[in-house]
C-alpha cells in the first residue's frame, strides 16, 4: 500500500512539473523579450528628436535603443523609464519613416520575418500529446493493479502472508463439526502420509455453505493458518473482466500457479457468482460467465493424484449451483456452517470482547440468550455498538445499559426522536401493544414477552418484543396457534377497546396468513389436510430452474386451502378477542402505564397480569376441530420471521413490509431482515406498528 502510494505521488510530482515547463515554454514564446511598449506616435516623436540611436526591423516589428532614457505611460497608468523599446509600423505602411531615420543618423538593421510560427504546430500537437498523456495514466493505473496489458489474463488471486496476522482454528467459537472437517484437510496437507498409508483420499473440493455472517471466510483463513501452505485466496468477481476468456485464462493460470506451489489450497469466496446454474431464468445463460465455470469444471476434474491441491469455496446459495460443480470429484464435501447456537454466541462474545472493557454488570451468557439467531458478524457489530454508544455517554466501560441500547438498535432501529403522535395515536398504539404483550404472556406456548414500547424506532411505531428461553429446531403446532393469535392480539384491542380497525395491524395480517399458509400447505397442520405437504418448490424464477411458479394441485383443491387458512386464522382471531377480554382490566392497566411511561419490560407485563407464565394455561386446549363460530384455535408469538429446519425461535420484529422468502435468514438485523409470517431462525420474537400514509398526507401506525 505505501509503495503504491508513493507512486501516486511522484507520478503526480512529475505531472507537475512537465505542466509548469511547458506553461513556461508557451509564455517565453508568447513573451520573447522585456522590451518597452510604446506606441508608433511617441516613436516618431523620438526620431525627431535625434534621440534614437539604433532600430532592428524584422517586417512591421521594430525593435530600438535610444540615446538617453525616455519616460512611458504603461496601461496602468505607472510611469516607467526605458532605454530599449518595441513598436509596429502601421498596417497602412510609413513611406517617410525611412527617409526620418537617416536624417537623424540613426543605424537601421534589417532582419528578414520567420514563415515558421509555433502556434500551428502547438495546435496540431496538441491532441497527440493529450493522448499520449491519457495512455500513459491508463496503462499506469493498471498496471498498479496487476492488470497490465499482458497481464490482464493473468490470476488475480491473493497469496496469504504466513507471516502477516496467523488466524487459527482457536479464534473461531463454535461450528465445532465444520471444524472438525476442517482440520481433516489441514492434517492431510501438513501429513499426507497418514492417510496414503490406508489408501484414503482427501476430498478434492470442499464447500463451505451457511447463512452471512456465519464465519465461511473466517474458517477459510484458519485453514490457511493452520495448514502452513501456500494459501491462494480470491472472490468469484475476480474472474470475471469485461473482455471475452479473460475468466477462464484467469482460472487456468491460478491452477497453474496453485500446482506449482503444490501442496497448496485454492479458496474461492462468493461461488456463486461464477458457478450459477447454466441457461437458468428468464434472462437465459452467460457465455462468459458460463465459459469460466466450464473452465473451472475442467480444472476440478483434471487434478493428477500426485497433486495435492484443495480447492475449498463459500457460498450462502447453494441451491442455485451448478450439479455438475457439486458431483463427486469435484465439490464432494459439504461442509455446513449455521448459525450459532446459545452456547456458541457466548464464546463468540467473549472472543469480540477481548480488547473492550466490560463492566460487572454485563453478563455475557444473558446477551447470548437475549440474541437468538443473531450470526457471528452480528454479535461483532452488537460489541462494537454497545462501544460507541458507550463513548458517546462518557463511560470508561461497556456498560449493561450500552449493551441494551445497542440491542435495540440492531433489532428494532434508531430511535425517533423527532417523531410526535397526538393523544389518540398515542393511546391506540398503547392498547394495540399492550394486546400482543398481554395473550403472548397469557398463552402457554407463546414465547415470553421480553419488552413492550410505544418508542417510534426504525420504521417501527412500537414494538412487543418476545425472546424464547432456549433455541428452538422443531416447532409444535400448539405453538403455532399461540404465535397466530399473539399476532391477532393487537387487531383484537383495537376492535374491543375503540370498535374499529387501523392500519397498524397491516403487517400482522401479512404475517398470519403467511404463517397460516406455511401450516396449511408445508406442514400439514390443518384439519382436513393433516399429512399432505402441497408446498412443492416455490423458488424465485430468476434464479432457479422453472421458468415460472406452478401450483401441484387443482382449483378444488386450491378453494379447500384458503378455507383452511381463513379457518386458522378466525380461530386465532377469536383466541385473541376471548383472552383479551378476560384480563381486561390487565389490558386497561398495561396501556396506561405504557402511555406514562412509553416502555415496559416482560416481567411487569406478568405482575400486572398476577400470574405465573408456567401456570399461565396448564393445559392447551386444542379447538381447531371445533368449527362452531370460528372459536378457538392458535396463538402465536408477535413476530415475523422464517421458519426453517435449523431455526432458532421467535422470528423477529414486523418493521419491514412483506419479504416471503422461505430461505434461511442472515439475522443481520432482527428487525427488519426476514419475512412475514415464516417463523425464522432470527430469534427474537417482536410484534411492531409501522408507519405509513392514511389518505396520503396523515402518519399512521403499520404494524
Amino acid at each position: 500500500m505505501g509503495s503504491n502510494q508513493d507512486g501516486r505521488r511522484s507520478s503526480m510530482v512529475l505531472w507537475f512539473v512537465l505542466l509548469a515547463l511547458a506553461l513556461f515554454w508557451a509564455w517565453s514564446l508568447l513573451n520573447p523579450s522585456n522590451l518597452t511598449q510604446v506606441n508608433y506616435s511617441e516613436f516618431r516623436r523620438q526620431i525627431r528628436l535625434g534621440n534614437v540611436e539604433q532600430v532592428t526591423v524584422t517586417g512591421s516589428r521594430i525593435e530600438g535603443v535610444l540615446n538617453t532614457p525616455s519616460t512611458s505611460v504603461t496601461e496602468r497608468g505607472d510611469t516607467v523609464q526605458f532605454t530599449e523599446f518595441l513598436t509596429h509600423v502601421p498596417s497602412f505602411g510609413d513611406e517617410d519613416l525611412l527617409t526620418m531615420l537617416e536624417d537623424q543618423g540613426v543605424e537601421v538593421e534589417t532582419q528578414p520575418q520567420s514563415d515558421f510560427s509555433w502556434w500551428p504546430f502547438l495546435l496540431m500537437g496538441l491532441p497527440f500529446i493529450l493522448f499520449l498523456m491519457l495512455g500513459y495514466a491508463f496503462f499506469s493505473r493498471m498496471q498498479n493493479q496487476g492488470q497490465g496489458l499482458f497481464s490482464i489474463k493473468k490470476s488475480q488471486a491473493k497469496l496469504y502472508d504466513q507471516e502477516d496476522a496467523k488466524t487459527t482454528f482457536d479464534d473461531v467459537a463454535g461450528c465445532e463439526s465444520a471444524k472438525e472437517e476442517l482440520k481433516e484437510i489441514v492434517a492431510y496437507l501438513t501429513k499426507p502420509e497418514s492417510i496414503h498409508r490406508l489408501g484414503g483420499k482427501v476430498p478434492k473440493g470442499v464447500l463451505l455453505v451457511g447463512p452471512p455472517g456465519t464465519g465461511k471466510t473466517l474458517l477459510a483463513r484458519a485453514v490457511a493458518g493452520e495448514a502452513e501452505v501456500p494459501f491462494f485466496s480470491i472472490t468469484g468477481s475476480d474472474f470475471m473482466e469485461m473482455f471475452v476468456g479473460v475468466g477462464a485464462s484467469r482460472v487456468r493460470d491460478l491452477f497453474k500457479d496453485a500446482k506449482e506451489a503444490s501442496p497448496a489450497i485454492i479458496f474461492i469466496d462468493e461461488l456463486d457468482s461464477i458457478g450459477r446454474q447454466r441457461g437458468a431464468g428468464l434472462g437465459g445463460g452467460h457465455d462468459e460467465r458460463e465459459q469460466t465455470l466450464n473452465q473451472l469444471l475442467a480444472e476440478l476434474d483434471g487434478f493428477e493424484p500426485t497433486e495435492d491441491v484443495i480447492v475449498m469455496a463459500a457460498t450462502n446459495r447453494p441451491d442455485i449451483l451448478d450439479s455438475a460443480l457439486l458431483r463427486p470429484g469435484r465439490f464432494d464435501r459439504r461442509v455446513t456452517v449455521d448459525l450459532p447456537t446459545q452456547s456458541d454466541r457466548a464464546e463468540i462474545l467473549k472472543i469480540h470482547a477481548r480488547e473492550k472493557p466490560l463492566a460487572d454488570d454485563v453478563n455475557i451468557d444473558e446477551i447470548a440468550r437475549s440474541t437468538p439467531g443473531f450470526s457471528g458478524a452480528d454479535l461483532e457489530n452488537l460489541l462494537n455498538e454497545a462501544a460507541l454508544h458507550a463513548v458517546r455517554a462518557n463511560h470508561d466501560e461497556i456498560m449493561s445499559g450500552d449493551v441494551d441500547e445497542a440491542i435495540d438498535k440492531i433489532m428494532m432501529g434508531l430511535e425517533r426522536k423527532g417523531l410526535v403522535l397526538n393523544d389518540e395515536e398515542r393511546r391506540m398504539l398503547a392498547y394495540h401493544e399492550a394486546g400482543h404483550a398481554l395473550v403472548a404472556a397469557v398463552l402457554k406456548y407463546a414465547d415470553p414477552v421480553h419488552k413492550v414500547t410505544i418508542i417510534p424506532r426504525g420504521r417501527a411505531m412500537g414494538v412487543t418484543q418476545q425472546l424464547p428461553e432456549k433455541d428452538k429446531y422443531i416447532y409444535r403446532r400448539e405453538y403455532m396457534l399461540d404465535r397466530l393469535a399473539v399476532m391477532m392480539g393487537g387487531r383484537a384491542a383495537e376492535d374491543l377497546i375503540f370498535d374499529t380497525a387501523t392500519s397498524g395491524a397491516e403487517n400482522d395480517l401479512k404475517q398470519v396468513i403467511q404463517l397460516a399458509r406455511k401450516m396449511v400447505l408445508d406442514w400439514g397442520m390443518s384439519d382436513r389436510f393433516k399429512n399432505i405437504a402441497f408446498g412443492g418448490r416455490r423458488e424465485q424464477v430468476f434464479l432457479g430452474e422453472e421458468i415460472s411458479q406452478r401450483r401441484e394441485y387443482s382449483e378444488d383443491t386450491a378453494r379447500s386451502v384458503d378455507g383452511e387458512i381463513e379457518k386458522i386464522i378466525d380461530r386465532a382471531y377469536a383466541r385473541a378477542v376471548e383472552t383479551l377480554t378476560e384480563y381486561r382490566s390487565a389490558l386497561d392497566e398495561m396501556a396506561e402505564r405504557l402511555l406514562e411511561r412509553e416502555e415496559m419490560p416482560g416481567a411487569e407485563v406478568l405482575k400486572i397480569l398476577g400470574l405465573d407464565r408456567e401456570a399461565a394455561e396448564p393445559d392447551f386446549v386444542d379447538t381447531s376441530n371445533d368449527t362452531s363460530n370460528g372459536t378457538s384455535g392458535g396463538t402465536s408469538d408477535s413476530a415475523s420471521g422464517n421458519m426453517s429446519a435449523d431455526g432458532t425461535s421467535g422470528g423477529t420484529s414486523d418493521n419491514t413490509s412483506d419479504n416471503t422468502s422461505d430461505e434461511v435468514s442472515d439475522g443481520t438485523s432482527m428487525a427488519a431482515s426476514n419475512g412475514l409470517g415464516d417463523v425464522s431462525d432470527d430469534g427474537a420474537a417482536s410484534e411492531e406498528v409501522d408507519e405509513s400514509t392514511s389518505s396520503g398526507t396523515q402518519q399512521k401506525p403499520v404494524d
